[in-house]
């Protein structure tokens, strides 16, 4: 089945949002300075438009935390993203800054997989929340969220992998005894997103 989606859209002052894309391509389709896009909410829609309709804004989270994610798209492994809500990124805050790249992430070059990678991104979005006592932090993998980070990882995974785990369980035990909050985000709603994968 396929997911619903909002199409919103703003054609020369006019704003709106389509629940569906032939109402909102009847409505763009040879109009100058059209802006559109698609979206899996409606509140992320509303979000688009109020910040401008500006297509260089991927995701605006609804609500104010640290979104991680990691992603092998790029070829060169594994990269990370650590951001606030407006998607700025803030892996400067735990890592030095020959280990960000030009994008404000942080390449982990070794061989590792993807799942190593959103673990890693755990761990630093933790550690930044405990850090600026920001309550929430939301990613996109439920085997990191609902899994990993508590301890729950076989033995006969990678060595490195488990030792990790092991790290970020005690993380979210101090962060979620400070009252925080671990929450699960679509890949296509994270501003962390990598943009490597689909949903």
């Amino acid at each position: 089945m396929t997911k619903k989606k909002y199409y919103a859209y703003s054609i020369n002052g006019k704003e709106g949002i389509a629940d569906d894309w032939p109402r909102c391509q009847k409505l763009v389709s040879g109009m100058v300075n059209a802006r559109y896009k698609g979206f899996e909410t409606k509140g992320e829609a509303e979000r688009w438009l109020k910040a401008g309709a500006d297509y260089g804004v991927k995701h605006i989270a609804g609500e104010k935390g640290i979104y991680f994610d990691a992603g092998t798209g790029a070829g060169k492994g594994v990269e990370i993203s650590v951001t606030d809500e407006n998607g700025n990124g803030l892996l400067d805050k735990v890592l030095k800054k020959k280990e960000i790249n030009h994008r404000g992430n942080h390449w982990i070059l070794n061989g590792s997989t993807n799942n190593f990678g959103e673990l890693l991104a755990c761990k630093y979005a933790l550690e930044i929340a405990l850090k600026k006592k920001i309550k929430k932090v939301f990613g996109d993998s439920k085997l990191i969220l609902d899994y990993w980070s508590k301890g729950y990882i076989k033995k006969t995974t990678n060595g490195e992998t488990v030792d990790l785990s092991n790290e970020v369980k005690k993380l979210r035990y101090e962060f979620e005894k400070k009252g925080g909050e671990m929450k699960h985000i679509s890949g296509g709603s994270n501003p962390a997103d990598l943009g490597f994968h689909k949903d």
